[in-house]
């Protein structure tokens, strides 16, 4: 009994260090440090993403500082009525990525990951691999250009075809702080140990 309740606390004690965000969101080799355990290892995760998609791990790790901030269940704020009451959210966007609703969905049926879900990191960081991937397929954006494939996670392919992004300066805003991210976490994993 009492071995019982010590495995079930350690396992809620280590679940619960898994929800909480890294301290230290803007050092990639900080990141990886307090995430390197044998089932929730990110390093792991970013590099087979990066394998796997050709989208190198500065940028993964950007896109989901820049979007979530590293909170697994990171959601939109939702609208205020009559300035008090809460309301709707802006979006579907959830988890790690911000993936909106359908496009998880497309992802999920295109790569036949059914079980992958927005509040894990190893999923999410794949999906964002996948997009970024699409990206360069789809609207010919290099893979090592930040600045251009933050604007089009942000706007979508069609609207990043289109330049919904010039009508909306925080999409430009966010796309300054990313690649400004993606480049301090290149410089950073070019020195982390191990």
């Amino acid at each position: 009994m009492r071995t019982a309740l010590i495995s079930a606390l350690g396992v809620m004690l280590m679940l619960s260090a898994c929800a909480k965000p890294p301290s230290q969101t803007r050092n990639a080799c900080a990141i990886f440090e307090q995430r390197n355990g044998l089932f929730n290892n990110w390093r792991r995760a970013a590099v087979a993403t990066e394998r796997e998609y050709g989208v190198p791990v500065p940028i993964l790790m950007a896109t989901i500082y820049t979007e979530s901030s590293f909170r697994h269940n990171a959601k939109p704020p939702r609208k205020k009525i009559l300035g008090f009451f809460p309301g709707k959210r802006q979006s579907t966007a959830y988890g790690y990525s911000q993936a909106l609703d359908g496009t998880w969905e497309r992802y999920q049926r295109e790569t036949g990951r059914w079980g992958a879900r927005r509040t894990d990191f190893a999923d999410a960081i794949r999906f964002i691999g996948w997009y970024h991937r699409e990206s360069a397929t789809k609207v010919n954006i290099p893979l090592n250009d930040p600045y251009k494939l933050y604007l089009a996670y942000h706007s979508g392919h069609t609207g990043y075809l289109r330049g919904a992004y010039n009508k909306r300066p925080e999409a430009l805003r966010g796309a300054k702080r990313f690649t400004d991210i993606t480049y301090t976490y290149a410089k950073q994993l070019q020195q982390c140990p191990g």
